[in-house]
């Protein structure tokens, strides 16, 4: 079979992309689902950092490449051996395949997946698998999805199947922004009701922080970014101050008025400068998150005597922290309780022709999460 597929043949490529067109859209040659695959069609996906630290060089990657890794659709055909779910389900992708036998699976940390990692630095799918090719040629799976096209065949490992009566343009953030923003403030950075908690950068996963720590039933949630309606937006969302962390004294400031320091900071950026915000907002004793993935060039600008003498965590957070198969049924749950509104995280949709387009606003920092409309 064919699928239209936005193809990235090489990077870093230029800005404005709108004009050096690293992506383009393609009818390529697409595989039938092999054993422990599906068949998906792909309803929405959504544009993220993680796709343009591919297309700028941050993330290297196999080339040529099919972009898209947030996103949602429903089920077209099974693969030998998927007997949980059905033709006509609705499904959200998941941007790493969890084999579930491995050391980390077995511990319950299925975001260190070591086949799964494997898979998604080789461009494979979870079976070593490649299913996409252009002209006889390969073209690699991106992290596993590549859902920046009209048809994906992906591992069941890849899919949460979802409730049918929720949008799919509004499941489709649950796969990446709110998995990870939600869950690095519930997982792995433990918010508990009552403390403070500061998030630095507000894009797609930083706002979903927010979103997260007012759910938590934070006492205090600090908004952090050099974008003013993003601050505004955040405020707007539950957040109880919000400060553009180039003013000067922007760290003393939020240490005053939270009493020496949050309890958790989230950094979800990519920046040192972010990274290093984070850390300074934080109290003793206090925990540091960081959600992003900048340059592998980028080092953490902190120092080792303060970490030991303030007794402070650092921590990562990858997939946010979590099981999703259970975290996003329980943060929809919330969605439809009124108490995570995530469709406000959706600042625009496009169609695929514009995709070059729409990664120039996310790179310039002018949009939160744009969706890409692959089929009605």
């Amino acid at each position: 079979m064919q699928t239209r597929a936005a193809i990235l043949s090489a990077f870093p490529a230029e800005r404005p992309y709108a004009a050096s067109r690293p992506l383009s859209v393609e009818t390529v040659d697409l595989a039938d689902p092999g054993p422990g695959e599906v068949l998906v069609r792909v309803v929405a996906a959504g544009l993220c950092h993680s796709d343009l630290s591919v297309i700028n060089g941050d993330r290297p990657r196999p080339m040529p490449m099919a972009l898209g890794h947030e996103a949602a659709g429903i089920v077209e055909r099974l693969g030998e051996g998927v007997g949980d779910l059905a033709v006509g389900d609705h499904v959200v992708m998941v941007f790493v395949p969890s084999c579930g036998g491995c050391a980390p699976c077995v511990e319950g940390r299925p975001a260190l997946c070591e086949p799964g990692a494997a898979a998604n630095t080789a461009g494979t799918l979870l079976s070593g698998a490649v299913r996409l090719s252009r002209g006889g040629a390969a073209v690699h799976h991106h992290v596993g999805v590549s859902a920046f096209a009209d048809l994906a065949v992906v591992s069941r490992r890849s899919l949460v199947k979802v409730d049918p009566e929720m949008p799919l343009d509004r499941v489709a953030l649950f796969g990446c922004a709110v998995l990870t923003g939600v869950g690095a403030v519930v997982n792995t950075g433990e918010a508990r009701a009552g403390e403070s908690v500061a998030v630095v950068g507000l894009g797609g996963v930083g706002l979903a922080a927010v979103l997260g720590a007012v759910a938590s039933g934070a006492a205090e949630v600090i908004a952090l970014d050099v974008n003013p309606d993003k601050l505004a937006l955040a405020t707007s969302l539950g957040a109880t101050a919000a400060y553009d962390p180039r003013s000067e004294d922007t760290v003393g400031t939020v240490r005053e008025a939270t009493r020496g320091g949050v309890h958790l900071a989230v950094e979800t950026a990519g920046v040192a400068a972010a990274f290093k915000t984070a850390y300074d907002v934080t109290r003793r004793g206090g925990r540091t998150v960081t959600a992003s993935l900048p340059n592998p060039s980028v080092m953490m600008p902190t120092t080792q005597l303060s970490l030991v003498a303030e007794e402070r965590t650092v921590r990562g957070s990858y997939l946010g922290g979590g099981v999703p198969s259970r975290d996003i049924a329980r943060y929809m749950a919330l969605n439809a309780a009124g108490r995570l509104p995530v469709e406000r995280l959706h600042t625009g949709t496009d169609p695929l022709e514009r995709i070059n387009e729409g990664f120039d606003a996310l790179a310039d920092g002018a949009t939160v999460r744009r969706l890409i409309a692959i089929a009605g």
